[in-house]
């Protein structure tokens, strides 16, 4: 009995010193990251790749996923607020919990599973074959060349997914109210502007900016230290997405909680 107890705490206690070298371990590079961005030389054709996958190329799936949104969205506040006769809400609902809420946190997931599990997997596969030693070798500075041009390209590229999340998931609601549900035009697009508030779409995009260094942070954090092969590589890839995935939702409720508690 003292014998289990005794290993039961030794493995809590080992499981929490891990976790607390790992935040540290994460923290520590994103700020040597971070401080990067600001500190020349910068390479463009790596920012732009990285800004054109993160951003143009996630945009046909992050629209797909806002519109329908939307309009599940208004099909469900139909359903529940017609029994209480407050159908003329839905607008603002639709509106408040696109910009609010499922704009940035869903353009964010769908980033993560596309751009930070592809992130993850190209540097790791530079760890595991050497080639992340090869450019210090060659004076290039691994930090500087593959990490900050990831990591401010997502900062940039997030939001403006996430705006036109946000269009195009209020537009979801729109077609769903109007041609499904019976909804006058105008009556709809005047409740929806009347609804709609700049405190609401700029905290929307502060969450977006934090959410694409997240993702591009875990992603490259994770490639960065990836070891043993191929194996490593895949690990990695999956360890990203998950961590940021979680990360995303915590920080998410953490700025929420932040802004609109009061």
């Amino acid at each position: 009995m003292i014998n289990s107890v005794t290993n039961l705490i030794t493995n809590l206690g080992r499981a929490t010193l891990a976790l607390i070298h790992e935040t540290g371990a994460i923290a520590l590079f994103a700020f040597v990251g971070f401080s990067h961005i600001v500190r020349p030389p910068f390479y463009p054709r790596i920012f732009l790749s990285s800004f054109l996958e993160t951003g143009f190329f996630s945009l046909p799936v992050v629209a797909l996923t806002a519109l329908f949104s939307g309009g599940v969205i208004a099909l469900q506040s139909y359903t529940g607020f017609s029994q209480y006769h407050a159908q003329s809400a839905i607008a603002g609902i639709v509106t408040l919990t696109v910009t609010r809420e499922l704009g940035p946190v869903l353009a964010g997931l769908m980033v993560t599973g596309r751009v930070g599990a592809s992130i993850a997997a190209q540097i790791g596969t530079m760890r595991v074959t050497d080639q992340i030693d090869a450019l210090s070798t060659l004076s290039t500075n691994p930090m500087k060349y593959l990490v900050a041009p990831r990591l401010l390209a997502a900062i940039i590229a997030l939001p403006l997914l996430v705006i036109i999340a946000d269009i195009l998931g209020v537009a979801g609601g729109f077609m769903v109210a109007v041609f499904k549900l019976g909804f006058s035009p105008t009556a709809y697009i005047t409740a929806t502007l009347n609804s709609l508030t700049q405190k609401d779409v700029t905290i929307g995009l502060v969450k977006a900016a934090v959410f694409g260094f997240l993702i591009a942070l875990m992603g490259c954090y994770q490639g960065y230290t990836s070891k043993n092969g191929a194996e490593g590589v895949g690990s990695a890839t999956t360890a990203a997405v998950v961590t940021a995935s979680i990360l995303l939702l915590t920080l998410d409720y953490l700025i929420t909680d932040l802004f609109f508690s009061y």
